[in-house]
């Protein structure tokens, strides 16, 4: 890291030295500034002045700086800050400075502490300070750790700062936070008074957080680092600046992405630590390197019997004054905690390796846990033990199993580490770095295949550096790492290493988006790996998007059927319910697929792999927003992606921000809507599953802007893509309306015509509903330009009718919206006011407001009235609006339960429905009652109750 003038460090209180600069800037017109910089010990409240002081606009200006700092130690003697600060700058005898000067050491001396003293040296420094702080100086006076300076200089320097008028001069004081808020129930010493001087700017240092500590390090040279490695500094340290910069100074950034057991403390940390194990008592010392062995928390009676203490009350006091152990008694435990992780890696350092493996052997010996007992084992152990290593591996294979990824992770590194086997040691190496990628922890993982450099070349390396290059994002080197494995091995020696390879190539063909290839991959892998095995479980999990990405839906549900096998909450069933789900929503099975997405979600009581977890929220959030559910959409989005930045796969960041960008700007939410554009940038060398949802978030925000020039340059990658794979299979990617829609709006309309063809014939050949309608209201659009209104009407209808069951409130706006739009163009003016009506009420519901106001230009356009209800158009054409008599049985059902008060959630009970279904008939509810919300519809339906639909068995509230 640089020296202390080149500030990565201190960048990160880059706001809080402009503050400092700002009141300089004050101070020099003649207007006198007063800062006070408050914080905990550890926050760096004297190295921020230090840097504001290095700044070339201080330092180049005609600036005198007289600095002053209390200590304890020195407390008693009366006048030693103010002696601090006149003794720094040399001056004439007889002037003010010197008299002051000579004035506080006498002072001090004969220890006159009366009013009349201090009023004279006050006085003296008044004259002092004035003369300093001249027309062509501006005077910096720094009290440094104010809250340990003697009162008398405090009461003096308060005493001159009540009378001072206009002057160049800034005083910086640097408090502790605790100091501070003591003295305001203390007598005003002096001390309190300078904190309540009016006109004092306090600025506040916190611990540093993430943001902080990259800003810090973003100039800096070498390696960078990586936004999950500045929140393991941030847990490590409690984002302490005095500990966070000798980390960064003394440790690679590559430590940042290890275990965070394992994380270490600085060398001068160490020492200070080891210092005050020395002077606590036997009992405390002993209590704290027992309670370090057991990790950052710990019960106190394992800790008590592995130290071998006889008072353990003593001990934790002990302990405890010392600041390195705290005890916290909850949920039924008495424990033992360091008040953070680096202290248990200071004093875990300070044991040395001979008692560290005493520890751990005589910890192995105590515990009644086998995993607990085996990982102080496998810590104890420094040489190669066979056995140990496969019950390591046995223990990893049980975490593996039950998506304990972080575990399991930890638990292969260390088979790896003792097994005397290279070839074993390989492939646990390998298994680790599976674990580590299933557990969010790419980064880490990265670093893990440093380990891998001393073995030999060989397919299993080559295919696992594959994988990272897949998740990366990274197609051409994940192909080439890839091939170089599948050329080199040989599946008739060696078949579980060519059945790992086989899942590698069926995740690099879904990042492709090839079905065929997909399909071709995963059943080489079935073959090849042993049945049940992660390899044979994730090729069966996702074979069946590739038989779904080539129009093969038969064969892909039963390929899901047959994988029904595994437990429900086993890890594996994950995999499958996160490649059902996203075949369903392909397929216009919405609800269906939102369940079986979101129990692909792993949380705290069912474990799973954050690879997945991706991949099913990123299709969640467009399931939500298919249904109209969009707030729970952008609460996935925001969960997604706090974990894809923290996880490091990039492969699945741009699907992440689709959904973000497409509802912020239909909300017109442009602001961020960008945001998110930005973040889910893919370059056009990327793999299709990255590009495809970039362009789509790209090409439906301009879109809803109505850039339709924008949209068609969104698109363009899209066109230029590789067919065959099933990048034009109906329901996956629905980028084909927004293009050939944006062509007609800006003249194509032949290169429209012909564009749309083969996709109707496919979407018909498959009888895809919801790409049915879809395309037709760009049929539509086409049919009225041309002048055929009956059959714009008739495509437009029959577009709408493929909706009819369909939960797709803003896919039925839409096809309205089109219609509307073109019928009103076409001089159809009443029929399309009653149908842009009926969109504005869906996309109102929807709170997609910058349709909304398309639609209410388009009305206003139309020149018709739409208040009240709107008649049924001559032409055939829908109802704006209409009465609880045009609503079906099941609208009518939902109507008076909600119109009754019940939430959704309770209306859906009732009915025996789930709530998306409520949610759906409300939208269409809304829209034939002419209302926006849950009071107007109460009002629309006074004392309404449906009779139950025919065969229900359910009888309605009255």
């Amino acid at each position: 890291m640089p020296d202390n003038d080149a500030s990565p460090f201190l960048s990160g209180r880059t706001a809080q030295s402009q503050q400092l600069l700002g009141l300089l800037r004050s101070a020099r017109s003649g207007v006198p500034a007063l800062a006070i910089v408050c914080g905990r010990p550890g926050m760096g409240k004297t190295s921020l002045v230090e840097l504001f002081l290095r700044q070339d606009e201080v330092s180049r200006e005609a600036t005198i700086v007289l600095r002053a700092a209390g200590a304890a130690w020195e407390k008693p003697f009366d006048f030693g800050l103010v002696q601090q600060l006149l003794s720094q700058r040399p001056v004439a005898p007889g002037s003010a400075a010197a008299t002051a000067s000579d004035g506080a050491r006498t002072a001090g001396t004969e220890g006159d502490n009366g009013a009349a003293r201090l009023r004279q040296v006050g006085d003296n420094l008044l004259s002092a300070v004035h003369e300093l702080a001249g027309p062509d100086h501006t005077l910096v006076l720094w009290l440094d750790d104010l809250e340990l300076g003697d009162i008398a200089s405090l009461r003096t320097i308060l005493y001159a700062l009540r009378r001072i008028g206009p002057l160049r001069l800034l005083t910086i004081l640097c408090v502790d936070q605790d100091a501070a808020a003591a003295h305001d129930v203390e007598p005003d010493d002096g001390f309190a008074g300078l904190l309540r001087l009016p006109g004092a700017t306090t600025i506040r240092l916190g611990p540093l957080t993430a943001d902080d500590i990259l800003s810090m390090w973003r100039d800096s040279p070498g390696p960078g680092l990586t936004a999950p490695a500045a929140r393991a500094l941030v847990e490590h340290t409690g984002g302490s600046p005095a500990l966070v910069r000798p980390l960064l100074e003394q440790f690679s950034t590559a430590v940042w992405s290890g275990s965070p057991e394992h994380l270490p403390a600085p060398a001068d940390y160490v020492v200070s630590v080891a210092s005050a194990l020395k002077r606590m008592s036997p009992e405390g010392a002993a209590l704290t390197e027992a309670a370090a062995v057991l990790g950052v928390r710990s019960q106190l009676a394992l800790a008590v019997e592995l130290a071998g203490v006889t008072d353990p009350v003593a001990g934790v006091d002990s302990a405890n004054a010392a600041g390195l152990l705290r005890l916290t008694m909850a949920n039924a435990e008495t424990r033992l905690e360091f008040p953070l992780p680096v202290v248990r890696a200071a004093v875990y350092q300070h044991l040395g390796p001979g008692r560290r493996v005493a520890l751990h052997t005589a910890a192995a010996a105590i515990m009644t846990d086998p995993l607990q007992r085996l990982s102080h084992r496998a810590a104890a152990a420094l040489l190669p033990d066979a056995t140990l290593a496969a019950e390591l591996e046995s223990s990893a294979e049980y975490f593996a199993s039950n998506g304990a990824w972080h575990r399991a992770a930890e638990a292969y590194a260390q088979a790896s580490r003792l097994n005397p086997e290279l070839p074993e040691r390989e492939l646990l190496l390998v298994k680790a770095v599976d674990a580590m990628v299933g557990a969010g922890e790419l980064p880490r993982a990265e670093a893990a295949l440093e380990a891998l450099d001393s073995f030999a070349p060989s397919p299993r390396s080559d295919a696992v550096r594959g994988y990272l290059a897949i998740l990366r994002g990274r197609p051409a080197q994940a192909d080439a790492l890839l091939h170089k494995a599948w050329t080199a091995v040989d599946p008739s020696t060696d078949a579980a290493t060519a059945g790992g390879i086989c899942q590698r190539q069926v995740l690099h063909a879904l990042a492709r988006f090839h079905g065929r290839d997909l399909v071709t991959w995963a059943g080489r892998a079935r073959r090849l790996a042993s049945a049940g095995s992660p390899p044979a479980v994730e090729a069966q999990a996702i074979e069946g998007l590739g038989l779904g990405a080539i129009g093969r839906y038969d064969e892909a549900e039963m390929s899901y059927r047959a994988a029904d096998q595994w437990p429900e909450r086993a890890a594996q069933h994950q995999r499958i319910d996160m490649g059902r789900g996203w075949l369903h929503l392909a397929m216009d099975r919405v609800e269906e697929a939102r369940a079986e997405l979101a129990g692909a979600v792993p949380t705290e009581f069912a474990q799973g792999s954050q690879r997945i977890s991706l991949w099913a929220q990123g299709w969640l959030a467009r399931a939500d927003f298919t249904l109209g559910a969009w707030d729970e959409a952008l609460r996935t989005v925001e969960n997604a992606v706090a974990m894809q930045e923290e996880s490091g796969i990039d492969l699945l960041r741009p699907l992440l921000h689709w959904s973000g960008a497409q509802i912020h700007a239909l909300r017109g939410n442009w602001d961020a809507a960008a945001h998110h554009l930005d973040r889910g940038a893919a370059a056009t060398d990327s793999y299709p599953t990255m590009l495809l949802p970039y362009c789509l978030a790209q090409a439906q925000v301009a879109e809803t802007k109505a850039d339709y020039d924008g949209v068609i340059r969104a698109l363009l990658p899209v066109v230029r893509m590789q067919r065959g794979g099933g990048i034009d299979e109906p329901g996956f990617w629905p980028w084909q309306d927004h293009y050939a829609n944006a062509l007609v709006m800006v003249g194509r309309v032949a290169e429209a015509d012909a564009f749309l063809v083969p996709h109707e014939e496919l979407a018909a050949r498959r009888g895809h509903r919801s790409t049915l309608a879809r395309l037709s209201y760009v049929r539509g659009r086409i049919q009225a330009a041309a002048g055929d209104l009956d059959a714009a009407r008739a495509t437009f209808q029959g577009g709408l009718a493929q909706l009819d069951t369909l939960p797709m409130p803003f896919a039925r706006a839409r096809v309205k919206f089109a219609y509307g739009q073109s019928f009103r163009r076409a001089g159809k003016r009443k029929e399309a006011a009653a149908t842009l009506a009926e969109a504005r009420e869906l996309f109102a519901v929807l709170g997609a407001e910058a349709y909304v106001d398309r639609c209410s230009r388009e009305l206003r356009a139309s020149g018709v009235s739409t208040t009240g209800s709107a008649s049924q158009a001559s032409s055939g054409g829908p109802t704006a609006g209409g009465g609880p008599d045009d609503l079906t049985e099941q609208e009518k059902s939902v109507a008076a339960l909600v119109a009754s008060g019940l939430s959704n959630r309770e209306a859906a009970a009732e009915l025996y429905i789930s709530v998306k279904t409520v949610q759906y008939h409300l939208t269409r509810i809304y829209a034939k009652l002419r209302v926006t919300s849950r009071s107007g519809l109460a009002a629309a339906y006074p004392g309404k109750v449906a009779e139950p639909a025919e065969g229900s068995g359910q009888s309605l509230p009255q």
